[in-house]
């Protein structure tokens, strides 16, 4: 084979693995998945291209005080935009706080600034929120409650600095949790789904589906 035509060919087959290898964490709708904290118990994460349904496993002691436990399904994200998806625990085990939902976060640090929306084991329903890195989350002013339980619809919304959490369920409108300013959240953060077992020795999972990431373009 000529010289230029195999240094061609050793080009593509280097160009073709880096995008392979660059892609290798890529699931579903998201960029890449991974334990925040360093768990005790590692978590995953599995997506069913036919159904369209996300699959996550995690444990992690809690998601609170100055630093965090859980697994992270996430992707890069920019501006405003609005988060919607079914949730579900699979299976009746495990500690009544445990926590499924959605979260945008600063980064992947342990003791990132982050906004979540949470379905807890139990129902409860809540937007919480770290507002500084590193500082503790506190109860009850880093939380908002709603009176209801029981949800499987979650939507976390980010305009500007507001981030606004709405529940539901199939078949009906979705009622507002509650709107958080987050001041020094930046523009560029994660957006993701996460779960947490709130249980240092024990892994629970979930099932995610009808996922819809949507971008607001900028009037």
């Amino acid at each position: 084979m000529h010289m230029k035509s195999t240094f061609f060919l050793v080009s593509i087959l280097i160009l073709i693995s880096l995008i392979v290898l660059g892609q290798k964490n890529v699931v579903g709708l998201f960029d890449a998945n991974e334990d925040i904290g360093n768990p005790k118990k590692p978590g995953s994460t599995r997506f069913d291209k036919t159904t369209r349904t996300y699959y996550l496993k995690g444990s992690g002691y809690n998601i609170w005080f100055n630093r965090d436990e859980f697994q992270y399904l996430y992707k890069k994200m920019k501006g405003d935009f609005t988060l919607t998806a079914n949730f579900q625990f699979l299976g009746d085990t495990g500690n009544a706080h445990r926590k499924v939902g959605w979260m945008i976060r600063e980064s992947t640090a342990e003791d990132a600034i982050h906004t979540s929306a949470v379905i807890h084991g139990d129902g409860l329903t809540v937007l919480q929120w770290r507002t500084m890195k590193g500082m503790n989350m506190r109860d009850p002013e880093d939380e908002l409650f709603f009176p209801k339980k029981n949800f499987e619809i979650v939507q976390l919304e980010r305009i500007g600095k507001n981030m606004t959490m709405r529940v539901g369920n199939t078949g009906e409108a979705l009622q507002t949790v509650g709107t958080h300013k987050m001041l020094n959240m930046p523009d560029n953060v994660l957006a993701g789904l996460f779960i947490c077992s709130h249980d240092s020795n024990t892994a629970v999972q979930g099932k995610v589906w009808n996922v819809k990431v949507t971008k607001r373009q900028p009037k």
